[in-house]
């Protein structure tokens, strides 16, 4: 390759770079740079959704399914994140400032454990606090969405809510039939009986059965209790209704699974009637914005959806893996 050519390739390189500079640049053009590269306080921003001088209210949103996996990176900082959920509810309850929190719901639920973590965390908040924890609920908040939900003083959903799905579920697929058509054995070693239970290359025997559903309504006990504690009815109520049917929100309303019927705005303006505080003010938490934010901002910009891809292949991948879950999936 002679100069000349050397000299053309190195200046397209360098117009390429100045281009994707300039629209890291343009994105990000309103940014308020000293706050950009400070190091907040705070680990969240305060986003105000209602000026007003009398009070505070938090509202905090929770979207998608409820499990704990990879935090988000620069490529992926809109997905749900579990630590960072269980940290808003912390700083909501610890705020001094903040009268009260609602709980805006809108996921199909998700992990045992997650969920479980979720529900602790309201209840501490309550004990310690005694600070009012109200739930609105959007296009669905169903399984473990629901467990989070019944501790709350109060839980308002809209009359399409999808809602319910109380129970456990836990699916694995047995492809034993086709690795035997195509003439495919799989060895397994294993230290004891069960430590391939639920293997994808053999058929589950009857007592491996047994073993797991006595785990699955362990686990379904405890969300029947949790909705016993949350919303004052029987066991004998949550059992019947509690047979994994989903519910609208007119219906849960009729059953006792939730108190009043209306939207996030009224769940605002209920709560503000009840703490006596009609001018409070009413944020949204949003993770502070740092450098890596930044950069996570301007380069989902540049590549836009190609994340969800991503989401979907990760999603895809760990669902190897059996785990039971507080989830309504259709």
């Amino acid at each position: 390759m002679n100069k000349k050519r050397w000299f053309a390739l190195l200046v397209a390189v360098v117009l390429f770079i100045l281009s994707i500079g300039f629209q890291l640049v343009t994105s990000v053009a309103s940014t308020n740079f000293e706050q950009l590269f400070a190091f907040p306080e705070s680990k969240f921003k305060e986003e105000v959704v209602e000026t007003g001088t009398n009070g505070k209210i938090v509202v905090l949103q929770l979207d998608g399914v409820i499990q704990d996996t990879t935090p988000s990176t620069l490529l992926n900082t809109t997905s749900y994140n579990h630590r960072k959920f269980l940290e808003m509810i912390e700083e909501a309850g610890s705020d001094p400032s903040v009268d009260g929190i609602i709980l805006r719901v809108n996921t199909p639920g998700g992990g045992v454990v997650e969920s479980a973590e979720i529900h602790d965390k309201i209840v501490e908040i309550q004990e310690e606090t005694e600070k009012p924890v109200y739930v609105s609920m959007g296009n669905t908040a169903a399984s473990g969405g629901y467990y989070i939900s019944a501790p709350a003083d109060k839980i308002f959903a809209h009359p399409a809510t999808l809602t319910g799905s109380i129970g456990v579920i836990m699916q694995g697929y047995d492809l034993s039939g086709l690795t035997d058509k195509l003439g495919i054995e799989f060895n397994t070693i294993k230290s004891g009986e069960y430590k391939d239970i639920m293997s994808t290359f053999r058929e589950m025997t009857d007592d491996e059965r047994k073993l797991l559903q006595a785990m699955i309504d362990d686990m379904y006990a405890d969300f029947v209790q949790v909705i016993v504690d949350g919303r004052d009815m029987s066991e004998n109520q949550v059992r019947e209704l509690g047979d994994g049917r989903v519910y609208t929100g007119s219906q849960a309303k009729e059953n006792g699974l939730v108190d009043e019927l209306g939207t996030l705005e009224d769940t605002i303006e209920i709560m503000k009637e009840d703490l006596g505080l009609t001018n409070a003010k009413v944020v949204r938490y949003n993770n502070a914005v740092g450098f890596e934010q930044f950069l996570g901002m301007s380069v989902q910009s540049l590549f836009g959806k190609d994340q969800e891809l991503v989401n979907m292949l990760q999603i895809v991948q760990e669902s190897n893996t059996p785990r039971a879950m507080y989830l309504y999936s259709n």
